[in-house]
């Protein structure tokens, strides 16, 4: 048995992105999966079973690309042999869509298309399904920014369907919404941080009722939920416009509130060691930063003070700051990536500088593990696969379309977008607006 990495869904085309990287256990060589989800944006961490050892160059092949139905920003997800992904259709995004194709061929398994409560203009500057859906033994939950959410067996039955604005009024935000699902074994945790009411709901997966319902963070986000080791309970982590809370997943009773943060509306926070996680804050178009935007992005540790529950920073970085993706660490350096694609390399325990480098473009996604490499995805379809190191070292690359290409359903600033990317075995699916593809790894 092998660990699988699953990543990266933005949100809206404006470059305010989420990431969401699932771990989803696979056995036998036509990588079918026993179980689902295991841990949600792993950060890049060592859990692998059988870890890819790269040591030369690496090839990166295309294998197949297959158009889908509508457009979709969202990272796809795996169960067994199915590929699954959302999308919306129409000039008001009208249509949510869900589909499953075959992991092996790209074949269209089933489809399913929903009415969106909540149709909006389909701008540039504005979400297009960019909730990433959770997957597990019983199906798929998918969240639409119209407010739909549903969940769906492996077969293509809906099993449930909610409206949560006719439940819980407009979900009014400016770019839409792009917090993805994050979930545990009974539970799915779903986040609407609009301009009013903000909220958070736990929904049980098999019957799709509220276990309970809280306050969000009261600003800006298109990040993503995430559960937190601390000790042997867990913390669910919201981050979002100069907060950081902590809430008790089994209650939403919140437990803290970090407040010295600035920047962190886009990347996600991403758990590192037991009640620690790596955050990342990004820099202009009103997102602050103050004198030194590095000093936001760092190690945030969360303990009991006088037992009360308290967050602060273990360390900041001197340069590095981030961008649409989230923050990685592998072997004890930390990744981060900024607006301009310049990658900072500094030491996870410490925070001090070991290298940066220009990359070849910038990234709208996050880096996966390749074993001890890391797959940099860039925005405009290039893949770069890098040697872990204290200095740079590119093993491979390969661009999935060519400079200029247009996408079939409203496409974004600059041509097709890469989304997201999946690492399965040897091969990785990629992501774009209105295609799958998959590109094998030898």
């Amino acid at each position: 048995m092998c660990t699988v990495y699953l990543s990266i869904s933005p949100r809206s085309q404006l470059g305010t992105f989420i990431v969401n990287l699932f771990v989803v256990f696979f056995s036998s060589s036509l990588v079918v999966a026993e179980t689902g989800w295991f841990s949600f944006q792993n950060g890049g961490l060592n859990t692998s079973a059988k870890a890819m050892e790269v040591k030369q160059t690496v090839q990166l092949e295309k294998k197949w690309s297959i158009e889908l139905e509508g457009y979709g920003q969202s990272s796809p997800v795996v169960w067994r042999n199915a590929i699954y992904t959302t999308a919306v259709r129409g000039d008001n995004k009208e249509n949510c869509i869900v589909a499953a194709h075959d992991l092996v061929s790209g074949k269209e398994k089933w489809s399913l298309t929903f009415k969106n409560p909540a149709p909006r203009e389909s701008t540039y500057y504005v979400s297009k399904a960019a909730p990433t859906p959770v997957v597990d033994s019983h199906g798929i939950v998918c969240l639409f920014e119209g407010g739909l959410l549903v969940s769906v067996s492996h077969d293509g039955k809906v099993t449930w369907r909610r409206d949560l604005l006719d439940e819980f009024g407009e979900l009014n935000s400016n770019h839409g919404l792009s917090s993805s699902l994050e979930h545990n074994d009974e539970s799915v945790f779903v986040w609407i941080e609009r301009k009013e009411s903000p909220y958070i709901i736990s929904v049980n997966k098999k019957s799709g009722k509220d276990n309970w319902k809280a306050s969000g963070v009261g600003g800006t986000s298109w990040a993503t939920p995430r559960l937190l080791n601390v000790g042997e309970s867990q913390h669910l982590l919201l981050s979002g416009s100069g907060h950081i809370i902590g809430l008790d997943p089994s209650t939403g009773k919140r437990l803290w509130d970090f407040t010295g943060i600035d920047g962190n509306t886009v990347p996600t926070p991403m758990p590192l060691r037991d009640g620690e996680f790596l955050i990342g804050a990004t820099t202009g178009r009103g997102e602050g930063g103050g004198g030194n935007p590095a000093a936001f992005n760092g190690v945030i540790k969360v303990g009991l003070v006088d037992d009360r529950w308290s967050a602060d920073y273990l360390w900041r970085c001197e340069k590095a700051t981030s961008s649409f993706g989230s923050p990685v660490v592998m072997n004890g350096l930390a990744y981060f990536v900024n607006r301009s694609g310049v990658l900072f390399v500094v030491d996870a325990n410490k925070g001090h500088d070991v290298y940066s480098q220009r990359l070849v473009s910038s990234m709208w996604a996050t880096p996966v593990k390749l074993g001890n490499a890391l797959i940099l995805p860039f925005k405009n379809g290039t893949l770069q696969v890098i040697a872990e190191g204290n200095e740079f070292n590119s093993l491979g690359e390969i661009k999935l379309w060519e400079d200029g290409a247009t996408e079939g359903q409203r496409g974004s600033f600059g041509g097709p977008v890469l989304y997201a990317i999946i690492l399965i075995e040897d091969a990785v699916i990629a992501r774009r607006g209105d295609q799958l593809i998959n590109i094998q790894i030898k």
